[in-house]
């Protein structure tokens, strides 16, 4: 099986994220804010040496074998036809292409480059970060809701 899409979607991720990242490095010092949309959406750069709203601080590189099994057991399950649909296929390769945008962070930089700042919510995150996230809910909706439909229109009488 050829996985275009999976792979496509993956290292989209991948390049957005880390392009992103590398023009805030290029752009912002530690600590500084620049306004994208007043009262809602600022860039401000933090180093996260840990995870998420920074979870584990100084751990970081821990999360490096995890992303790296993550991405390699999506591939597997996606060649041995373990995992069907699109949708499902979309948000592994968002979730595998989150989790390998961050790890790269960590292996260059033993820290990871969080910017996007909605003034909304709590925490400062990138967009590998929004990557996991989203891929998230959508093998979780996928899972549930479609393979639900799916099971039930096989059960159907025609």
């Amino acid at each position: 099986m050829i996985l275009i899409l999976f792979y496509s979607v993956a290292i989209l991720v991948i390049l957005m994220d880390q392009l992103s990242k590398y023009w805030i490095r290029a752009h912002l010092h530690v600590g500084d804010t620049m306004e994208v949309w007043e009262g809602v959406l600022n860039f401000t750069h933090i180093q996260n040496s840990g995870a998420a709203f920074g979870l584990f601080e100084g751990y970081g590189r821990l999360f490096v074998p995890v992303a790296i099994i993550v991405a390699v057991f999506s591939i597997y399950m996606l060649k041995k036809g373990y995992i069907n649909g699109k949708l499902l296929e979309i948000g592994i390769a968002l979730f595998a292409g989150g989790a390998i945008g961050n790890a790269i962070d960590r292996i260059l930089f033993n820290q990871v480059t969080d910017f996007i700042h909605f003034q909304f919510r709590q925490g400062i995150l990138n967009l590998a970060d929004y990557a996991l996230s989203l891929g998230v809910i959508i093998i979780f909706i996928d899972s549930l809701i479609i393979d639900a439909i799916r099971k039930r229109k096989a059960t159907v009488p025609k």
